[in-house]
This record gives structure tokens, sequence and C-alpha cells, in this order.
């Protein structure tokens, strides 16, 4: 059938269209009244430009094609990160702290997975320019804010770092082949592989290594953390990190994952992931990534996240859309038409030729003239 779409990619239908475009307007307008400016990055870019930097790690994500005006391979966007990242390194160069937002579509060669779409719509946040760690607890209240804007009732949030990751390989003197087996092996807690892969490492890094998968939980995580691990000055700087945030935001529902790491090429620092009450994934991702900046000429301090509406979407209850009135065509009901719009009613004029639809169109109500009075009734077809 010519009309069928490809796997993981769907249409998207009015109610389910409706509550996105809501919750897109919500999110957007919450982090502009924290200072975050709108951005919107073209969909396609020249392959090295998407691909720079920590992009490195959307390669085999990124869908290609060849641009028949230059003949250069071009990529449609499988993240919007790193292009908010070129632009406040290429095209703002503000000297100070920059704050953007952006929502756009983006599209994947796989699903994230077998729940998920190949296009997500992406929205997020990003705040460059300042290092501390005021800028990574000012991004996870934003995000805080933004799942209390879209009703999102029961979440939690997991902090990791990868610091932590980054000293323990250190540590364990990790080829850069073999550190991204043992990164992929933590993120998928992959136990009896990552013994299997670390049969060779010495102590006390191996241990170390082998103990990050179990070290979850609340904020005695931290404690059972410097009892496990080496006192090792990037190991405790990074455990310092985590306890700064745990001790700053104590009126979130925040836990620690030291274990669940994400863009090894990409992230530098704190990392963390919002999860939605019978969800079965992450509705949110985010964290620092100072680096990426520096392959665009100008390193800048940065973190941020980002989410898939249309997963969102899922996560969230939609409340019943409205129903509409159906107006006559009649140019008498013009001034009452636009009374009701300006009141925020849905109007439909009523089409010649159609009775008896207009009720699966969306209408409950109609509009009708009584003793020369307008009046809005139940709807009856």
């Amino acid at each position: 059938m010519r009309w069928v779409l490809p796997e993981y990619i769907q249409d998207v239908l009015p109610d389910e269209a409706a509550t996105i475009e809501r919750l897109r307007r919500g999110l957007l307008d919450a982090f502009a009244a924290s200072g975050y400016q709108l951005v919107q990055p073209p969909l396609l870019e020249y392959m090295d430009s998407l691909l720079t930097g920590a992009g490195r790690d959307l390669r085999l994500r990124t869908v290609q094609l060849v641009d028949q005006l230059s003949g250069r391979t071009m990529g449609v966007r499988a993240d919007m990160t790193p292009q908010v990242a070129r632009i406040d390194a290429h095209l703002l160069n503000r000297h100070g702290v920059t704050r953007l937002c952006y929502c756009g579509s983006v599209l994947h060669t796989l699903p994230a997975s077998l729940s998920a779409t190949r296009e997500p719509l992406q929205i997020g946040a990003e705040l460059y320019g300042h290092a501390g760690l005021e800028a990574d607890a000012e991004i996870l209240r934003l995000l805080a804010d933004g799942l209390g804007v879209v009703g999102l009732a029961q979440w939690r949030l997991d902090l990791g770092h990868m610091g932590l990751f980054r000293a323990l390989a250190g540590l364990a003197e990790l080829s850069g082949e073999r550190e991204e087996v043992v990164f992929d092996l933590l993120q998928a807690k992959d136990a009896p592989s990552l013994a299997e892969v670390l049969a060779e490492v010495p102590e006390p890094a191996r241990a170390a290594l082998l103990a990050l998968p179990g070290l979850y939980g609340g904020r005695e995580v931290l404690t059972q953390a410097r009892q496990r691990l080496p006192d090792d000055d990037a190991v405790r700087q990074a455990l310092n990190d985590l306890e700064h945030l745990a001790e700053t935001l104590t009126d979130l529902p925040v836990r620690f994952d030291l274990s669940d790491l994400r863009g090894y090429h990409y992230h530098s620092g704190v990392v963390f992931a919002a999860y939605g009450a019978g969800q079965p994934g992450a509705i949110a991702l985010g964290g620092r990534y100072d680096l990426i900046g520096q392959d665009f000429g100008r390193g800048r301090p940065a973190t941020g996240f980002s989410m898939d509406l249309r997963q969102l979407v899922l996560a969230v209850d939609c409340p019943p859309r409205r129903g509409g009135i159906l107006a006559p065509t009649d140019s008498a009901a013009d001034g009452e038409v636009a009374r009701l719009r300006s009141a925020g009613e849905v109007v439909m004029r009523a089409l010649p030729g159609h009775d008896g639809t207009w009720r699966e169109a969306g209408c409950d109500r109609q509009l009708v003239c009584r003793s020369g009075q307008w009046a809005v009734v139940p709807l009856q077809e």
C-alpha cells in the first residue's frame, strides 16, 4: 500500500496533537519566564557540522543524504543540542551567561526503544557560560518547573556524574576502545559481562567499576560510594558535586544512579534523567557538556536537558477536549461568532450539505437565533 508509513514513523491525530501543542506552549512560556530565549536551528546541515565535537556520538543515529546543490553529504538532525551549542559559540558570541531554548522535530535512523518513534519532537533548554554547580541546579529546577507545568503528577530525578567514570577509567588505565565498551556495559548494568571485560584490570579500580551498577538509591548512596570507591581527587570532586546538589535540591525527588551514564563523547560532568511513574524509559535527559563548544572555535561551559514531546504526552493526563459550537453561515451571526471566539470558544461555520456530520467534526453545541437573540444550545442532529 503506497500510503503506509515507514516503521516507527506515525501520524499525530487531532486530540494528541492538541495536547502536544498545549505542552509545547506551556514549556516554552515557562522557559521564557526564566530568561531562556528561543532559537530555531535548521532541520538539515552538512554532516561535518552536525557531528562536530560531541556530535560524533550521533553518527549512527543520523539520516544522511546528498545535497544536490553542493554534492556534499548532509544530515537530518538527530539532536538539536549540538546545533544550539554552535549558535552560542559561533553566532551569538556573547561573553556572559546565555540561556537558550528550542523545539523542533529530529529524525533517528533507528528508534531508541521498541515503544519510541524515529521522529521525536524535541524540546529543551541550555545554559552557557557558567561552570559552577549553580547552573546545574538552575537547569534541574527549570526541568522540575516544566514537569509541573505539563501536569506530571509523579516523577523522580536520577543523578550521576561523568567525572566519576572518567576518573575510574583513568585509574584502570583503560584504552579508548575498551573504555567505551565498559561505558556501554555500565549503561546496560550488565554485571556479568562487565566482570569479564574487567578481569585483568588491577585493584582497586576493578572493584570500583564493578560497584557502580549497585550504587543506586537515595542520598545514602553517596556515603556508600565514599566507602567503596578509591580515595582519588577526581572521585571525591564528583561525589562532592552530587552532594552539593543533594543539599541544594532538597525539595525535589532526587535519587542517585552512579552507572546511569550517557554521551561518551558528549557529557563532562553531572548527568541526569527524569522518570515518570509507570513509564518504560526516561522522559527527560540532560547534563553538563563543557567541551562541545571547543570544536566550534569557542569552548564554553554548558548544561541543559531535552525531552520528546511525543513521549511526554503519554505520561500526562490529557483533559477531554471541549466541544465546538456550530454557527450558521449567515453574516448576521458574524458579531456573535467573533465574541464567542474571543471568549475562547471554538466556533465552526455550518457549511451546507453536511447535516448529521457536525458531531463527528467536534461540535456539541450550536448557535441559534431566537426572538432576535443569539443563544448557544445543545447540538441537535
